[in-house]
This record gives structure tokens, sequence and C-alpha cells, in this order.
């Protein structure tokens, strides 16, 4: 039952990051830990607020972001375990 539960887990992490926008955010995230929205928005330039925030979710969702609140701000970093288990790539 376990390996089925990580199947899951993984083919989650797989679609999320097979769309290039979340790979780029999850890329940024390696070397700029703790990024807010905005901060996230303005390095990837191009894309609207609500289209970044449906992308952090469908990354938080599968796992690979922790986030934190503070203030009226969400921050954002990388489960960089996770990361490393299903996409080392990302570190690179």
């Amino acid at each position: 039952m376990e390996d089925n539960s990580k199947l899951q887990q993984a083919m989650k992490i797989y679609k999320a990051l097979g769309e290039p926008t979340r790979l780029k955010i999850t890329r940024l995230l390696v070397n700029e830990p703790d990024l807010c929205c905005s901060d996230i928005g303005i390095r990837l330039e191009s894309i609207a607020g609500s289209t970044l925030s449906h992308h952090l979710k469908q990354l938080t969702d599968c796992g690979l972001l922790n986030t934190y609140k503070e203030g009226t701000y969400i921050y954002y970093s990388l489960d960089r375990e996770l990361i490393r288990m299903y996409a080392p790539f990302v570190m690179t």
C-alpha cells in the first residue's frame, strides 16, 4: 500500500513539474528560498498574478512547496527532501 502512495505522489509531482512555468518557479526557489508571490512574479516577469497563484497552488498541493505567512504575505520555499527524492534535476 505504501508503494501505491509513493506512486501517486510521484505522479502529482511529475505532472506539476511538466508545466514550464512551474518548473521555472521551482528552479528559482533553489537559489532564492522564501520568496513571496510578488517577488516570484517580478523574477519571472511576464506572468499574471492570478496565473502565478494557480501555479503556486499546484506546487504546494503536490508537496513541493512549503509556505508560511508573515503579515499579509505568503512565502514559498522548496521541500528540498522531496525534490531530491523525485526530481533532483531541479537542484542542478
